[in-house]
């Protein structure tokens, strides 16, 4: 059987379509082994056409096509569930499991999903998004399984970048210790030593166990016992062999675990996966672990020379590949990563510290001219800030820049490592409020409520881009903890200032003077907010508008002033009502004796936002101006 794909990326082929008649995995397991090479370019023509359109993870989800088919001919989906670490890889399994119709909804809004959801479909069996939860989420679902005495089979697909988190080794460690039937599959398309290591391992393997040296063993063995002291230097050369074994084969970490472990073996070679899973399907019992070789943006060649650029994509053109041009101001992330290295360049204190996102949080330059100041932690955002925290306490200036989302997960470190002991750690948040296709995985809109309850602890939000540079200087020269919040995408295109400036800690700053109402925008809605002021003025509403600059110290004594003033107050934030910038702003009225101010605070609803772009999220949300402008006219 001939596995490797020659179909042209892009171009539908040429020979009677497959793709089609697949309803769901029964008809697929109809299908000819024979015929699943066919398939495979079709699933691959089908993603980078839609990709192209809809924009996606491209390269994840192009090397993952013979793996997904293999498993969903070889296990009998649903009844067998598939868990997708992280999820983002899943187009493939989409495409096969009755969503052919609405593939080109893909990440729209009402559209199908970018990541594995539940409600969507009986074959995504975990809402997904964030890496490294879906050992512990399979053990689960196969402990389950047997306590209600059946026998379906459980599968983990976990890529290489996600066995950096922590959470995937305790469920690794529990699986071991459990014994139970878990599969757990993990992909290896990225590490760099990975080839060298799987020849080498299946070098050893072979040699190891090869008739030829089971025979030279046995005879060295009988040959040691007749002398003196031949055990011990019997046991000696068994633990030799298991020493070199660990120190070439990656296996023995996993057997360490008490994972039986099979691989590597190459992932886009469709008989060696489907031989493999039928055997771990018929005589495997226990924890197994299969290392699976495979090249992220597989059939695509840009994706697979860059498979960095294509991990993520907005609409492309496919025949080069090349982002269709989009003209606008830079982006916040940016503005953030050039910023820090002009910074950088004037103090040797300051470090960068990543989560496996350098490109993602704008620190690729800071990468290129200060490596030793760098460092990427892989996924583990826990490990970044306690890290983060040793840095401080020798006295450097450390810049943790994470995803709002994934701030998420390191909660208690902030809390206990950093706020705590009152270390100058600063945390650049990127992604602050929705962020857009992603969806609820990956919106940013729980970070001003979490942060600004605990002590210690400065936070920020700029409402526009030569604010952000000034709030990062600005948190530089802080003895204390400070988190600045800033948008996705793209500024408001304002002129970029050469002199950095401090701003007070604690002080807002009064952008328009007005006597009927005061808006209190946070963040990416001041800038909405003047829209909505402006739009008020032409009805004869006079708006007065501030911008906080500081979620936490709030500027009390300019916001109660002015809320006495008008004796009306909205404000709007890009985070959730409940816990964020309104209940602050509230908490504050209330304690100077201004509880008697009409009070309207907008902010994101108590449930989680489905995907769709910011615009038609904020609208949803009634965040937008309009939305600001209706709430002012109903505080009267």
């Amino acid at each position: 059987m001939n596995n490797e794909n020659n179909h042209q990326p892009g171009q539908k082929p040429g020979s009677a379509c497959l793709l089609p008649s697949i309803e769901s995995p029964c008809e697929l397991r109809r299908l000819k082994a024979e015929q699943l090479p066919a398939l495979a370019a079709e699933l691959r023509s089908t993603i980078i056409n839609t990709v192209a359109s809809t924009g996606g993870h491209l390269a994840p989800c192009l090397g993952v096509v013979e793996l997904t088919l293999a498993l969903h001919y070889i296990f009998n989906t649903p009844n067998d569930k598939i868990i997708w670490d992280v999820g983002h890889q899943c187009y493939a399994h989409k495409l096969l499991t009755g969503r052919q119709a609405r593939f080109a909804t893909l990440r729209q809004f009402g559209g199908i999903s970018g990541f594995p959801k539940r409600e969507e479909s009986e074959f995504d069996h975990f809402d997904t998004g964030h890496s490294s939860t879906s050992i512990s989420a399979a053990l689960g679902m196969a402990a389950g399984t047997e306590l209600k005495g059946e026998n379906n089979k459980t599968i983990a697909v976990i890529g290489d970048g996600s066995m950096t988190g922590g959470l995937a080794f305790e469920g690794l460690n529990q699986a071991g210790h459990l014994g139970k039937n878990l599969i757990v599959i993990l992909n290896d398309n990225e590490m760099s030593i990975s080839p060298n290591v799987g020849a080498l391992s299946s070098f050893l393997s072979r040699k190891l166990t090869g008739r030829t040296m089971v025979r030279i063993k046995k005879e060295l063995e009988h040959l040691l016992k007749n002398f003196q002291m031949g055990e011990n230097v019997l046991q000696l050369l068994k633990r030799s062999e298991e020493s070199l074994k660990g120190f070439f084969t990656p296996g023995m970490l996993f057997e360490a675990l008490k994972f039986e472990y099979i691989g590597p073996i190459p992932g886009h070679h469709l008989d060696s996966l489907l031989e493999t899973f039928r055997n771990v399907r018929d005589f495997s019992q226990g924890p197994v672990l299969i290392h699976v070789i495979t090249t992220k943006g597989k059939g695509y060649p840009p994706a697979e020379e860059r498979p960095g650029d294509f991990h993520g994509v907005g609409p492309f053109e496919v025949a080069t590949g090349k982002p269709f041009a989009t003209e606008g101001p830079p982006s916040y992330t940016k503005v953030f990563g050039d910023t820090l290295v002009e910074l950088a360049q004037q103090d040797p204190r300051i470090c960068a510290i990543t989560a496996a996102m350098p490109s993602g949080t704008g620190l690729n330059r800071f990468a290129a001219e200060f490596p030793d100041r760098f460092f990427d932690v892989g996924i583990a955002e826990q490990h970044a800030a306690t890290f983060a925290a040793g840095l401080a306490c020798e006295g450097l200036r450390p810049v943790v820049a994470v995803y709002s989302t994934f701030l998420q997960r390191a909660f208690d470190q902030v809390v206990h490592d950093i706020c705590l002991p009152e270390l100058p750690v600063i945390f650049a948040i990127d992604r602050g409020g929705v962020v857009g296709d992603d969806g609820p995985t990956h919106h940013g809109v729980f970070d001003l409520s979490f942060l600004r309850i605990i002590p210690n602890l400065i936070l920020m939000a700029p409402k526009d881009e030569n604010e952000l540079r000034n709030m990062l200087f600005t948190a530089l020269q802080s003895p204390e903890p400070v988190a600045i919040r800033y948008p996705r995408g793209a500024g408001l295109g304002v002129t970029l200032a050469p002199e950095l400036q401090k701003i007070p800690f604690g002080k807002g700053e009064l952008l328009q003077e007005g006597s009927d109402v005061l808006l209190l925008p946070v963040g990416n809605r001041v800038a909405t907010a003047l829209e909505a002021a402006a739009g008020l003025a032409k009805t004869g509403v006079s708006a007065a508008v501030i911008n906080p600059r500081f979620v936490k110290p709030l500027d009390g004594d300019l916001i109660c002033q002015w809320a006495g003033k008008t004796g009306r107050v909205v404000t709007v934030e890009d985070n959730v009502r409940a816990g964020g910038f309104g209940s602050a702003v509230l908490e504050l009225l209330q304690r100077r004796g201004l509880a008697g101010v009409k009070v309207k605070t907008l902010g994101l609803p108590d449930r989680f936002l489905e995907h769709g772009s910011q615009q038609q999220l904020w609208q949803l949300a009634k965040i937008d101006a309009a939305a600001i402008s209706a709430a002012a006219l109903q505080t009267e």
